[in-house]
């Protein structure tokens, strides 16, 4: 069995620094907003190069806020893409805001800037660029729209930190930068867990009170706020191993061209493309294939922990039923989430795995058309 992620292997390098950060958190009695989370905002803000960092609970919770914070609400329309998890939208619909789906570049998967523009109306109040599987979106293109039409922009960096793009690392672009330290994630706590950064000071404040019951000031509320902050015990494990992202990232970026080189001779399998002045952080290595459906299950039947990320769009799921979106009206996405099939990825990974993965996909591959 070769798994799509083996956390484990990485507990095995780092476990006993973590285990004796965990055991000075419970014996210290502070657990929630303590000394561990402000010095990880801090180091994390350091790290992306922002001025401000917030602590949260997760992702989604991330997302919310962002919008909260610049008063996006019932009435709102937010551009974004319908190939992403349903954190992205499910946080416009919270606030009330309505999700406008823009389609892909076919060849990153990730929102075209291009179809930005046609999909703005006078409700528009922000985009919210996914940089999907680690990739980073243009944000050149997508700031010179924001900037022509007055909109905010919230990056959702769930699975993409460290990606850089022209220099400069994503989440630094817009209004707010949006992350997830699921465990599954490139930089993963131990449980939930997220993180919004911003350059702006007014904004961090906003979001300081927003995720501690709406109040600045303890037992002081000014409007209604949500209960979301990253606990002591994830903010010393996600300090701990916050060093060691860029080494991590750069194995995945060995691990993502060792897979282009065993799957350059197959024309079935395209593999993913990564735009000039980007560095993909690689969260998935996601390749486009022919009889996706039957293959990904002869890999799962050969001990190859392949996933499907994602495979209905967000159009086209129940949650977005009544919004009059249809099949058709996103060829790229709905071509795509039809293709897609997600490889075994991360830093541990080792070379023999690798070939093992290739040969197996191939043979799924050509049996599938035998039998098709």
């Amino acid at each position: 069995m070769i798994p799509i992620l083996d956390s484990k292997r990485q507990y095995k390098q780092i476990g006993d620094k973590i285990e004796k950060a965990v055991c000075e958190v419970l014996r210290s009695g502070s657990y929630i907003l303590g000394p561990n989370c402000k010095e990880f905002e801090k180091n994390i803000a350091e790290y992306i190069g922002v001025k401000h960092a917030v602590g949260l609970n997760s992702g989604t919770d991330a997302l919310h806020i962002a919008l909260r914070a610049l008063d996006i609400g019932a009435g709102d329309e937010v551009i974004t893409t319908a190939f992403t998890f349903v954190a992205t939208t499910e946080a416009i619909g919270i606030v009330g805001a309505t999700p406008v789906f823009a389609d892909i570049d076919p060849d990153t998967f990730n929102i075209d800037p291009k179809k930005i523009e046609a999909a703005i109306t006078p409700k528009t109040k922000a985009i919210i660029p996914v940089h999907l599987y680690g990739q980073p979106c243009d944000m050149d293109a997508i700031m010179d729209i924001a900037k022509r039409y007055d909109l905010y922009v919230i990056e959702d960096c769930c699975q993409a930190i460290g990606a850089e793009y022209k220099g400069k690392k994503v989440g630094t672009f817009g209004e707010f930068g949006c992350y997830s330290f699921y465990p599954t994630k490139n930089l993963g706590g131990m449980g939930d867990g997220g993180l919004l950064i911003t350059n702006s000071d007014n904004l961090k404040d906003r979001a300081i009170a927003l995720r501690n019951h709406g109040g600045a000031i303890r037992y002081h509320h000014d409007e209604i706020g949500l209960n979301s902050r990253l606990d002591e015990i994830q903010a010393t494990i996600l300090n701990v191993k916050l060093p060691y992202i860029d080494e991590w990232n750069k194995k995945r970026r060995e691990n993502a061209y060792r897979y282009n080189k065993l799957f350059e001779n197959c024309e079935d399998i395209i593999t993913p493309t990564e735009l000039s002045d980007t560095y993909c952080v690689y969260h998935q290595y996601t390749v486009k294939i022919p009889n996706r459906d039957s293959v990904h299950k002869m890999l799962q039947d050969s001990g190859i922990g392949a996933m499907l990320y994602y495979p209905i769009p967000l159009h086209l799921q129940k949650v977005h039923d009544g919004m009059g979106w249809k099949k058709g009206d996103l060829p790229n996405t709905e071509k795509d989430t039809e293709m897609v099939i997600s490889l075994p990825m991360f830093p541990e990974l080792t070379e023999e795995e690798q070939k093992t993965v290739a040969e197996t996909l191939i043979k799924c591959i050509n049996s599938s058309k035998v039998l098709a």
